[in-house]
């Protein structure tokens, strides 16, 4: 993922965050999934940029599209 999502084994044990952030990446498909906004998710953690989480959802779509 291009240096927007990060794996550390010292950073809650090596699950994906957000590059800079302790936020785990599942996080936002979590949400997303619960039905909040992209929004409602930045409010919760604020340490996430927008560009972030657009840069994910890129990423995750080119992923999906390549695969098929």
């Amino acid at each position: 993922m291009s240096g927007v999502v990060t794996q550390n084994p010292e950073v809650l044990g090596g699950e994906p965050v957000f590059a800079g952030t302790r936020v785990p990446a599942k996080s936002l498909f979590d949400h997303l999934e619960a039905g909040d906004s992209i929004e409602q998710f930045l409010e919760g953690f604020p340490s996430v940029k927008r560009a972030q989480v657009i840069a994910l959802l890129e990423e995750s779509r080119a992923h999906v599209l390549a695969a098929g």
